[in-house]
Parts: C-alpha cells; structure tokens; sequence
C-alpha cells in the first residue's frame, strides 16, 4: 500500500507525538511512587528499563503499521479476524481510551478550578472539566497535523517548566535532601518495573495508529527510541526529586508553594492535554472499527469518542472507573503478544503474507484470552483483600500470550497458514 505524501511525517514529529504522550501527570506520579520505595538511583534505573521494553514493543507494533500503512485495530483484523478485532480488540481499545481522556481531562478540571480559586475565582470543576474536555477532543479531531503543531509548541515548554521545576526544588538546601535522602518504605523491583510499563502498555500496543504515518522501518525505532525515552525519564526524574524535595509530585501544588502558580499550571494543562488528544484520536479509530464507521466519518468518531470522555469527567462516574482501568490494563498488552506473534514469528516480518480473515479468528482471540485472563488474575485478587494478594507482572501476559500463539499454530490449521 503505497502512502499519499500529504499524509507522511517524519520521524522527528512522530517522536515529539510520543515525547508529548510522556510528559504528563501521571509519568511524574510514577517517580514519586517509586522514589518513595526506592533510592531515586533504582528508580531511574527502573524507569530506563521499564520504558525501553516499552520502546521494543512499540516498534514491533509500529512497523506493522508501517508497513500495510493500517492502524492497529485494522491490521489486527488478521490475527484476530475482522469480526473479532472489531467486536472484541477495538472495544477494549475504545473503553480504555475513552477512560483515560477522561481521567485525564477530570485531573485538568480539578488543578485549573483550584489555580482559579487562588485568585477568587470560582469555577465549578464539572464546568472546568467540561471546557478543558471540549478543547482537548476538538484538537485530535483534526487529526495528526494538529498533535504535531501541538506537541511542538507543548513539549519544549513542558521540558522548560520541568526543567526550571528541577532548578528552584534543588536551590537552597534541595541537592543536599536528594544525596541524603532514605526511602520511607520498601518496593521490589518488579513492582517498580510493573508500574512503569503497565503506565503506557496501552500506548505500546496502539502505537500503529501513528506510525502509519511514518514512511520507514527506521523512521519508527528513531520514533520510538528518542520520543519515549529521553522524555519517560525525564519526567521520572522530575517526580522523583520533587517528591523528595517538596513532598510531593503534583508539579502544581509544588510551583503554587513556590509562589509560581501560573507555571504550574500550564505545565499541568499541557501535559494532560497532549496526551489526551492521543487517546481521542485512538478511541476514534476504534469506534471506527466497531460500528463499522465509514473512514470519510472519522472526524466525527473521534469527537464522539473524545465526547464520551469528557462526559465521565463531568459527572464524576471515574470515581468508579479506576478499578476496571486497572483490569483493562491486565487485558490490553496481551494483544500485542498475539499481533509481534503472527506478524514477526508466524508471517517473518513479510508484509505479502498478511490479508484479513473474515470473521473471527479463533486461534487469536483464544490466546489473548488466555493471557489476558492470567495477568488479570493479581489485578482482580486485589479487589479482594481475603484473598492472597499476588504481584502483578504486565509482561506476564504478553509473554504467555506470545508464546501460546506460536505454539497454537503449529496445532491449529488457520486462514493465514492457509494463505502462505
């Protein structure tokens, strides 16, 4: 499938798409989590190798795109079949999207009517969460012209703010806290290692619907490599030291005690708003495959879709929707698993031998579910506190996944053996 040229990008933009997509709230939650169990020197190195399996999986998964010049949902119509990545996959890709914009969305509502309230303003967080909503999902309507231009404006000032943030907590008595500083509490690695990549497993196994805009193999692992990386532990290093330093890793709350409100808070808005405007434009194309949406109607899909979330936002039901993001997070890696099994292992990396299968694809859908259904059992135990209480390992699932694919096909006689 040839690409028509106004729809290429470079790998430069692509990787400030995934740069932008990193540097958010939730990335500098996670090094004050792990700081708070570890030395911050544990901590980046968790952070280093949590994010460069991410990076592996993120390339396997982006030149798949690449190549047939698909998004992931449509390219999984082979491994899973087009009933099964419509019916089953995108879904599951749509759900988790949609809950994600809208965590995100709620968490920009919730800082910006309190920077507001700073001077006296009152701005319910319902409203507030609604206008930062409405403006996230009208810029991934316009596709990924529009993320470019903004993560190129975002990210360097996000990395600016960061940066400065860096500065200020380590004046004065701040370098000394962070050379002395002794963990209050105690986590293994493994669980440092699970929180870091199950934070953007998701964007691993969607990273398709971007790089089918790239016109290299090369131009993906560049992508990949210097978008996620360099961000990834940046932000670990931001969350950390503040979190150390201040107390804190809510870059907002640490600039409003350092008496920079403003910076705060555009920090906070930016980060959440170039990482939503990803998740939109991903839910888009999964409703897409869902409801069988014409591509002419995309536009409209990923406002839906961006709609959708804003909605729980407002009306607070993600109170309620953490505990099924976090069963969700179990289910979505697996995917990958399946997709790096049949494309790379079963088809070598030869994108002649891909064609979609009609309906579903029993052989694919089983062993997803299989290790989906073991990489949620610690997930679902949790909710349970009688029960054992197990560790969660993201990469469980996508290994056994993988595995159970490639030995299902030496068993099991499927439309693409069939094919080659």
């Amino acid at each position: 499938m040839k690409k028509n040229e106004t729809e290429t990008q470079s790998w430069f933009s692509l990787a400030f798409v995934w740069a932008g997509a990193m540097i958010c709230v939730p990335s500098l939650i996670i090094g004050g989590t792990l700081v708070s169990g570890m030395s911050l020197w544990q901590a980046l190195l968790v952070g280093c190798i949590g994010y460069s399996i991410i990076v592996g999986f993120m390339i396997f998964q982006g030149i798949q795109s690449t190549d047939l010049s698909l998004p992931s949902v449509s390219v999984a119509s082979q491994v899973f079949g087009v009933v099964g990545s419509q019916k089953i996959i995108s879904i599951i890709l749509a759900i988790a999207c949609l809950g994600w914009f809208g965590i995100q969305a709620n968490v920009c509502g919730i800082a910006f009517s309190n920077f507001l309230n700073t001077y006296n303003i009152q701005l319910p967080v319902q409203v507030s969460s609604l206008i930062w909503g409405v403006i996230m999902l009208l810029s991934a309507v316009y596709g990924i012209k529009i993320l470019n231009i903004l993560n190129y404006c975002a990210v360097p000032v996000l990395v600016a703010v960061c940066v400065y943030g860096l500065f200020v907590a380590l004046g004065d008595s701040g370098f000394e806290a962070v050379l002395d500083y002794k963990p209050t509490g105690e986590a293994s690695f493994m669980s440092g290692l699970s929180m870091t990549i199950g934070s953007f497993a998701l964007g691993a196994v969607i990273a398709g619907d971007y790089s089918q805009y790239a016109k290299t193999r090369k131009d993906v692992v560049k992508a990949a490599t210097l978008g996620i990386l360099p961000a990834g532990v940046l932000m670990i290093s931001v969350g950390a030291i503040l979190t150390i330093v201040s107390g804190t890793a809510d870059i907002t709350m640490v600039f409003m005690n350092l008496g920079f409100p403003v910076l705060g808070i555009i920090a906070l808005v930016l980060a959440t708003w170039t990482t939503n405007a990803v998740n939109a434009f991903s839910g888009g194309l999964a409703m897409i495959n869902v409801f069988n949406i014409q591509e002419s109607k995309k536009k409209l899909a990923i406002a839906v879709s961006g709609g959708i979330g804003t909605i729980l936002a407002v009306i607070g039901i993600l109170d309620y929707f953490v505990p099924i993001m976090s069963v969700l997070s179990a289910m979505i890696p697996p995917v990958a698993g399946v997709m790096i099994a049949s494309y790379w292992i079963v088809q070598k990396g030869d994108k002649s031998k891909w064609a979609t299968v009609p309906g579903v694809n029993w052989l694919g859908v089983c062993t997803w579910l299989i290790g989906a259904a073991i990489a949620s059992i610690p997930v679902i135990f949790s909710f349970f506190p009688t029960l054992p209480q197990l560790p969660s390992q993201p990469l469980i699932g996508i290994v056994i996944s993988f595995i159970a694919y490639i030995v299902g096909v030496k068993w099991v006689r499927t439309p693409e053996i069939e094919a080659e």
